[in-house]
């Protein structure tokens, strides 16, 4: 059983279940605010200039890019696996801590999984818009065909990348849905609005809330978890096998798939924690999104800040055991010193140092401070992607094609697009879809929100 006295109270305020199914459709009921137009604004600015910087790119050739012979790779890859590793917190989150039983998720879990959605979708512009010829793009799709033996190449980690992301977002979609409808069921039966009730009566498949369809949701809820868990991992896997199968210095070091994994979670909570404060600042989400929750996630970066910094540690420490020239460059004289010292260091700081802070309770307490580090971690975990990219590929063993790499205004243009695509399905979602899962909160209510110690029976 859940112990308040020790844990900490989830849901304040004395909720009743009428109230939480008020208090969280509210914001979907009231007039739309003026921060959602502006930020919709920004948003769809900042969308149409992405939509311009793909114009150029197909119009025009990669040439419009900054690439070079030695980095064929730029931002495209790292924004991609950014996104990627955001992608990773929502489900990570929802799906690990569900199959552990851990109740604190219930308040956050709806929002992490949009934002996986959302963050996938971004993700998945930057591999087609790679090729340089978007509208070849259905050849890297495994679908049955008539071009004979002209197949798919299996044995490139970058085919390898289309079916394990695909398969993310589809599975990771199914996943936020199915938690959705018991909910789209309570907004159909609470709306005045006849096209209201009639829109999630659709989305809603039915739903009657009887002790059968609950049976069945919570099975499939665990069942699908189950399924989805082992994706989290492989997902971000495969995608590290872009780098790690390669000879470039630097892509090897240390085991890239685990690496990849924890930083794709650590990324993606940070970037939960950065949702969460917003979210429950901009709709008074207190009593829901507690000081406790918050507490919580920001133990879990404390860790995982701990492996990270292990990791880059290892990397270090293997390029200097190894007795390879060329590692032992990439490191020391390309990232440690040398050109890219800043983006190094940024990432080292903002991933390995900063959030061990986490470890004071005075800092867990203020929310101001855990939110500033949380953008933190976000703009490290970028950078990191950025050394791993840029750094290894600059200098390779052949000093005569060295060259430096800096990003023209379209590639900027198309990663601000791509935030803009992220921010407008983050405000849609909370406009339109109960942003905390009314029904979860109220499986875990009555046993989280008294002080009474409980006991094993």
């Amino acid at each position: 059983m859940y112990n308040t006295r020790v844990r900490g109270v989830l849901i304040k305020g004395n909720k009743s279940f009428a109230d939480v199914s008020r208090d969280i459709i509210k914001p979907m009921d009231d007039k739309t605010p003026m921060w959602w137009w502006v930020t919709a604004f920004l948003a769809t600015g900042a969308l149409f200039w992405g939509v311009w910087g793909f114009y150029n790119t197909i119009s025009t050739g990669i040439g419009e890019w900054g690439l070079n012979n030695n980095v064929a790779w730029g931002w495209a890859i790292i924004n991609f696996v950014w996104w990627i590793g955001i992608g990773h917190a929502g489900t990570a989150f929802s799906i690990f801590l569900l199959i552990l039983r851990q109740k604190w998720r219930t308040s956050i879990n709806r929002a992490a999984e949009a934002m996986t959605i959302f963050a996938v979708m971004a993700a998945g512009l930057f591999p087609l818009i790679h090729m340089g010829r978007i509208w070849d793009g259905f050849f890297i799709f495994p679908y049955w065909n008539t071009r004979g033996p002209l197949w798919d190449n299996f044995n490139s980690p970058l085919f390898w990348d289309v079916v394990a992301i695909s398969t993310y977002l589809m599975a990771s979609f199914v996943f936020w849905y199915m938690g959705m409808i018991p909910d789209f069921a309570t907004i159909r039966e609470r709306t005045a609005s006849k096209m209201k009730k009639k829109i999630y009566g659709i989305l809603s498949f039915g739903w009657i809330g009887n002790a059968k369809g609950w049976l069945r949701f919570e099975t499939a809820a665990l069942l699908l978890g189950g399924m989805a868990a082992p994706l989290v991992v492989s997902v971000h896997s495969i995608v590290s096998m872009d780098f790690s199968v390669s000879v470039v210095p630097g892509w090897h070091t240390t085991i890239f798939p685990p690496y990849f994994v924890i930083g794709a979670i650590f990324s993606g909570f940070g970037m939960v924690l950065t949702l969460m404060i917003i979210l429950r600042k901009l709709y008074k989400f207190k009593d829901y999104v507690t000081d406790g929750h918050l507490d919580a996630i920001a133990r879990i970066l404390t860790f995982i800040s701990l492996i990270m910094g292990t990791a880059y540690l290892t990397e270090l420490f293997m390029a200097w055991y190894s007795g390879n020239e060329y590692e032992l460059f990439t490191f020391m004289k390309n990232r440690v010193t040398g050109e890219y010292t800043f983006a190094y260091w940024t990432m080292l700081t903002c991933n390995a140092l900063i959030p061990q802070l986490f470890w004071f309770k005075k800092i867990r307490k203020n929310i101001t401070i855990v939110f500033i580090i949380s953008i933190f971690i976000n703009i490290g975990m970028w950078f990191e992607r950025y050394v791993i990219v840029v750094t290894s590929l600059s200098k390779d063993f052949l000093p005569s094609t060295w060259a430096t790499y800096e990003p023209t205004i379209t590639e900027i243009s198309i990663f601000v697009g791509t935030l803009g695509l992220f921010l407008l399905g983050v405000l849609m979602f909370f406009r339109f879809v109960p942003t905390i899962a009314i029904s979860e909160v109220k499986s875990v209510l009555k046993e989280t929100t008294t002080l009474k110690s409980f006991t094993d029976e």
